[in-house]
Protein backbone atom coordinates (compact mmCIF):
# COMPACT_ATOMS: atom_id res chain seq x y z
CA UNK A 1 0.00 0.00 0.00
CA UNK A 2 1.30 3.07 -1.11
CA UNK A 3 -0.33 6.59 0.39
CA UNK A 4 -0.51 7.66 -3.14
CA UNK A 5 -3.81 4.86 -3.33
CA UNK A 6 -4.86 6.15 0.58
CA UNK A 7 -8.15 8.14 1.31
CA UNK A 8 -7.39 10.90 4.21
CA UNK A 9 -10.67 12.97 5.67
CA UNK A 10 -10.18 15.74 8.36
CA UNK A 11 -13.92 16.69 9.67
CA UNK A 12 -13.78 19.66 11.84
CA UNK A 13 -15.85 20.09 14.68
CA UNK A 14 -17.54 23.20 16.91
CA UNK A 15 -17.95 22.22 20.60
CA UNK A 16 -19.15 24.28 23.27
CA UNK A 17 -17.80 24.75 26.55
CA UNK A 18 -20.52 22.56 28.46
CA UNK A 19 -20.58 19.76 25.83
CA UNK A 20 -16.34 19.27 25.58
CA UNK A 21 -15.85 17.15 28.68
CA UNK A 22 -18.71 14.45 27.42
CA UNK A 23 -17.09 15.21 24.01
CA UNK A 24 -13.52 14.37 24.99
CA UNK A 25 -15.03 10.82 26.74
CA UNK A 26 -16.56 10.02 23.58
CA UNK A 27 -13.29 10.41 21.85
CA UNK A 28 -12.17 7.48 24.09
CA UNK A 29 -14.54 5.62 22.88
CA UNK A 30 -13.67 6.13 19.40
CA UNK A 31 -9.99 5.49 19.75
CA UNK A 32 -11.07 2.26 21.42
CA UNK A 33 -13.54 1.19 18.81
CA UNK A 34 -10.82 2.29 15.88
CA UNK A 35 -7.61 -0.01 17.33
CA UNK A 36 -8.76 -3.09 15.54
CA UNK A 37 -9.80 -1.58 12.32
CA UNK A 38 -7.22 -3.05 9.34
CA UNK A 39 -7.58 -0.18 6.87
CA UNK A 40 -6.83 2.68 9.07
CA UNK A 41 -3.75 4.06 8.74
CA UNK A 42 -3.99 6.41 11.22
CA UNK A 43 -6.60 8.29 13.40
CA UNK A 44 -6.23 11.05 16.15
CA UNK A 45 -7.77 14.13 17.35
CA UNK A 46 -6.45 18.09 17.50
CA UNK A 47 -8.21 20.70 19.38
CA UNK A 48 -7.91 24.73 18.49
CA UNK A 49 -9.92 25.74 21.57
CA UNK A 50 -13.39 24.32 20.65
CA UNK A 51 -12.77 23.24 17.45
CA UNK A 52 -11.92 19.67 16.93
CA UNK A 53 -10.79 18.10 14.08
CA UNK A 54 -9.53 14.21 13.34
CA UNK A 55 -6.82 13.69 11.61
CA UNK A 56 -7.41 10.18 10.06
CA UNK A 57 -6.36 7.78 6.96
CA UNK A 58 -7.69 4.79 5.78
CA UNK A 59 -6.27 2.10 2.83
CA UNK A 60 -9.35 2.88 0.30
CA UNK A 61 -12.68 3.92 0.20
CA UNK A 62 -14.00 0.19 1.17
CA UNK A 63 -11.97 0.80 4.48
CA UNK A 64 -14.05 4.20 5.02
CA UNK A 65 -17.33 2.44 4.96
CA UNK A 66 -16.03 -0.33 7.31
CA UNK A 67 -14.64 2.46 9.92
CA UNK A 68 -18.48 4.32 9.37
CA UNK A 69 -20.21 1.26 10.50
CA UNK A 70 -17.60 0.28 12.98
CA UNK A 71 -18.20 3.84 14.49
CA UNK A 72 -21.62 4.76 13.79
CA UNK A 73 -23.26 4.14 17.66
CA UNK A 74 -20.29 6.65 19.13
CA UNK A 75 -20.55 9.06 15.66
CA UNK A 76 -24.30 9.35 16.66
CA UNK A 77 -23.89 10.44 19.95
CA UNK A 78 -21.04 12.56 19.06
CA UNK A 79 -22.56 14.73 16.29
CA UNK A 80 -25.64 15.16 18.83
CA UNK A 81 -23.09 17.41 20.92
CA UNK A 82 -20.33 18.64 18.30
CA UNK A 83 -21.16 20.72 15.11
CA UNK A 84 -19.70 19.39 11.83
CA UNK A 85 -19.29 22.52 10.08
CA UNK A 86 -16.51 21.48 7.77
CA UNK A 87 -15.20 17.83 6.42
CA UNK A 88 -12.21 17.57 3.78
CA UNK A 89 -11.60 14.34 2.06
CA UNK A 90 -8.12 13.40 -0.17
CA UNK A 91 -7.00 11.02 -2.15
CA UNK A 92 -7.21 9.57 -6.06
CA UNK A 93 -9.70 9.99 -7.72
CA UNK A 94 -11.18 6.29 -7.90
CA UNK A 95 -11.58 5.93 -4.40
CA UNK A 96 -13.48 9.20 -4.11
CA UNK A 97 -15.32 8.39 -6.71
CA UNK A 98 -17.05 5.64 -4.25
CA UNK A 99 -17.61 8.03 -1.79
CA UNK A 100 -19.19 11.12 -3.09
CA UNK A 101 -22.99 9.74 -3.26
CA UNK A 102 -22.69 8.00 0.25
CA UNK A 103 -20.95 11.01 1.85
CA UNK A 104 -22.87 13.70 0.24
CA UNK A 105 -25.27 14.42 3.25
CA UNK A 106 -22.10 15.42 5.10
CA UNK A 107 -21.43 17.67 2.10
CA UNK A 108 -17.79 17.49 2.04
CA UNK A 109 -15.02 18.94 0.03
CA UNK A 110 -13.16 15.98 -2.30
CA UNK A 111 -9.68 17.42 -2.57
CA UNK A 112 -8.24 14.65 -6.28
CA UNK A 113 -4.66 13.89 -5.53
CA UNK A 114 -2.82 15.23 -8.37
CA UNK A 115 1.02 14.09 -7.65
CA UNK A 116 3.29 13.30 -4.62
CA UNK A 117 5.45 11.08 -3.23
CA UNK A 118 4.99 9.11 0.14
CA UNK A 119 6.87 5.65 1.68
Amino acid sequence: MSIETSVSINPYFRISDENMAAAKEILKTFCELVKNEAGCLYYNFCFNGNVMTCREAYTDAAAIFAHLENCGEALGKFVAIAELFRIEIMGPAEELDKLREPLANMKPEFFVLACGTGK
